[in-house]
């Protein structure tokens, strides 16, 4: 599919994108090139291929996220520059 400079100063337009004569057939020729590998791609037999979520094995080193209460309530508010024993005190904002 070839796509056009009208349809590349429409896009930038819609983006309110300012481009030079030379950027937009620059822009054009690549979206040109692109949506033809897409094709290209779109054309490849896939029949038993299964999905996959990422072409390499991502193992996480990191720990399961799991929600739970690991701090203390005294140890939160130590960190607070003004607290009274419960909660945060804040200044009012009217």
């Amino acid at each position: 599919m070839k796509i056009t400079r009208e349809q590349v100063a429409r896009i930038a337009d819609l983006a309110r994108l300012e481009l030079k004569e030379e950027k937009i057939e620059k822009f054009a020729l690549q979206f040109s090139q692109i949506i033809g590998y897409m094709d290209k791609m779109n054309s490849l037999d896939t029949t038993g291929v299964e999905p996959l979520y990422s072409p390499s094995d991502n193992t996480s080193v990191m720990r399961e996220d799991v929600a739970g209460n690991n701090f203390r309530r005294e140890d939160l508010l130590s960190n607070a520059p003004v607290q009274d024993g419960q909660y945060f005190i804040v200044p009012k904002i009217l």
